[in-house]
């Protein structure tokens, strides 16, 4: 068995991850509709009556939106920290408390055939959390939602085969666009968001020669283009000697359509 996953979702409009390794089948994130959620897993042809728990990171809309939906009617365990329980309870609708779990910052579960390490991030919820997943020596990881990318963050996700990492806006894109002040001011602070070139400069530290595919995620409608952002990103990794489109693959992402599973 291998690790499998897809990218349902991911932008500010709505973020929802799928992996799995044989019969466990994680759903990370539900910050869509419940149907367009199942709409999404179709597109990659999995029943969302498989599934078998829900991961959440943080408490923000776009990442939680359908979550209490879809754990009320798939019967799915939830599972986030503490501080992230209580800032979404009174968004997601009562949840059984048996389908309450708690899953800490900065430990490691075992979940089925896959083993999820949960890291902090610098953002603006309560205690914002993202994942790495293992299976027999492979390495998943997800990494989006954080303002800049910690050398104990470098750290923790170097060394995977494959990435979901942020590349949220061009910075000269925010600064000339729409945005009131103080939004473009959170955005670009240490607790907003990643922007193309810090995204290419933090891949330079991490990218070792079994890391294979990165995933540019949660591109800004308003401040970032699909194109820009792989273009930003490899054009600097070329710049540091970093085979991109050989050895390393770069692949976008959409806030409406799944990415084909792919398996490491």
């Amino acid at each position: 068995m291998s690790l499998r996953f897809s990218v349902l979702a991911s932008g500010s409009t709505g973020n929802a991850f799928y992996i799995e390794s044989g019969n466990e089948k994680i759903l990370v994130d539900a910050g869509l509709s419940g149907k367009k959620i199942e709409n999404l897993l179709g597109q990659v042809d999995i029943d969302p009556h498989d599934l078998s728990r829900i991961l959440v990171t943080h408490e923000h809309s776009d990442h939680i939106k359908g979550l209490g939906i879809m754990a009320r009617r798939y019967k799915l365990p939830i599972y986030a920290n503490q501080k992230t329980w209580t800032a979404m309870e009174n968004q997601i609708g009562k949840i059984p408390i048996d389908q309450k779990f708690h899953f800490d910052m900065e430990t490691t579960r075992t979940f089925g055939e896959i083993d999820v390490e949960s890291f902090a991030v610098s953002h603006d919820a309560a205690d914002p959390m993202f994942y790495t997943f293992h299976h027999e020596g492979k390495k998943v990881a997800l990494v989006t939602d954080l303002g800049y990318v910690s050398e104990r963050i470098k750290k923790t996700v170097e060394d995977a085969d494959a990435y979901i990492f942020e590349s949220n806006h061009d910075v000269s894109m925010l600064r000339m666009g729409r945005y009131p002040w103080n939004v473009k001011r959170r955005i670009l602070g240490d607790s907003g968001h990643v922007s193309n070139e810090d995204c290419a400069l933090a891949l330079t530290d991490i990218l070792t020669d079994r890391s294979k595919r990165v995933y540019l995620a949660h591109l800004s409608l308003d401040n970032n283009m699909k194109d820009l952002a792989r273009m930003s990103v490899t054009n600097i990794l070329k710049e540091r000697g970093f085979e991109v489109g050989s050895r390393i693959e770069l692949h976008d992402t959409d806030p409406q359509e799944a990415t084909p599973i792919y398996e490491v």
